[in-house]
């Protein structure tokens, strides 16, 4: 036998699991599911050193369907779980499945913190601006005016922009796709490599009760006119022929979309993108007219599971071995009888 067998090559049938996947026919999660199935072999995951761990909701289906490790807590609970098995073994790689209702209402207060941290694991947060699972209730980042069964005259809470509470947040990765996008794979690959908490806002389509939102979007004959790909150290252009771009406007200081070659504007107007500014993420987290994608910032930062592990190191150097029995019978103690 060789002392050296040759590595596994995995494949998206490796990371398949025999659940009948259950999701309503047209849903974006199916895509979403395919785009991580393809994707986990191209980065040397593996089945044993993967876990998913997703909170209530849609979205929270994902860890059935996916044979690795996987946990489905309860709503909005997943980022606190996803922490404690990631300082408990750092060496998984974890995933975070979240929604827009899940991750950012119930859960928003655990979502903040695992992202202020800066927790080395992934965040997926689908956002099809709609409660889906519980039937159609607007959620924290449906559109003013949304009429659901819980709006019936239209809602008046002002939504959530996902990506702008993850720059909030103190995020250092920050990334947004779409269910459909060939280019989904490649975000999803940029959050892996990533060292710290990752967040990925993925916009998803929910044919039952918000059918179409993102149409303008993800449309063949719309999209490149509403898509702006990110590209860092490329000017932000867009458009079916690239004639669209993002300049600062010298009046307001905030992006603009500007045509190039129309009245004297020129591509060495067209702003560069730059992934480590993070005044320009947050401009490009919320623009009129265009929808920013790929990776809005990136830039590194203390890792906070590195940070806990080189605490207990010093911890054992100052006070010695940890001893329960000890600890338990220190200082004052008493015998109820």
């Amino acid at each position: 036998m060789s002392p050296n067998p040759p590595k596994k090559e995995y494949t998206r049938k490796d990371f398949t699991s025999d659940q009948e996947v259950r999701w309503c026919p047209g849903c974006g999660d199916y895509a979403i599911l395919a785009a991580m199935q393809r994707t986990l072999p191209s980065l040397g995951s593996t089945p044993e050193n993967t876990v998913f761990i997703s909170g209530i909701g849609c979205s929270s289906r994902f860890p059935y369907y996916m044979n690795t490790y996987g946990f489905h807590t309860i709503h909005g609970r997943a980022p606190a779980i996803a922490t404690g098995l990631k300082l408990a073994n750092p060496e998984l790689d974890v995933w975070v499945v979240t929604g827009d209702g899940d991750g950012l209402s119930i859960g928003g207060n655990h979502l903040l913190h695992v992202l202020r941290r800066n927790i080395d694991l992934q965040i997926m947060l689908f956002n099809n601006q709609i409660y889906g699972l519980t039937k159609g209730q607007y959620s924290p980042t449906s559109q003013v005016g949304k009429v659901t069964p819980s709006s019936p005259l239209g809602s008046i809470d002002q939504p959530i922009v996902p990506a702008r509470f993850a720059l909030g947040a103190c995020a250092t990765f920050v990334a947004r796709s779409f269910d459909t996008s060939k280019k989904l794979p490649d975000a999803l690959r940029a959050a892996r490599e990533h060292k710290g908490a990752s967040f990925i806002e993925i916009l998803q389509n929910c044919p039952v009760f918000n059918d179409g939102i993102f149409d303008l979007i993800t449309d063949r004959k719309t999209g490149p006119s509403c898509q702006l790909w990110l590209e860092n150290g490329q000017p932000m252009k867009f458009g079916a022929n690239g004639e669209k771009g993002l300049r600062l406007s010298p009046q307001t200081l905030s992006l603009e979309v500007v045509t190039i070659g129309e009245d004297g504007i020129t591509e060495e107007d067209i702003v560069v993108h730059d992934e480590t500014n993070a005044s320009l993420a947050w401009m490009l987290t919320d623009l009129p007219e265009v929808v920013a994608l790929g990776v809005i910032y990136r830039q590194p930062g203390p890792v906070y599971d590195q940070s806990v592990q080189a605490q207990r190191e010093l911890a054992e150097v100052r006070f010695g071995e940890p001893d329960l029995h000890a600890l338990l019978r220190q200082g004052h103690t008493w015998t109820v009888s």
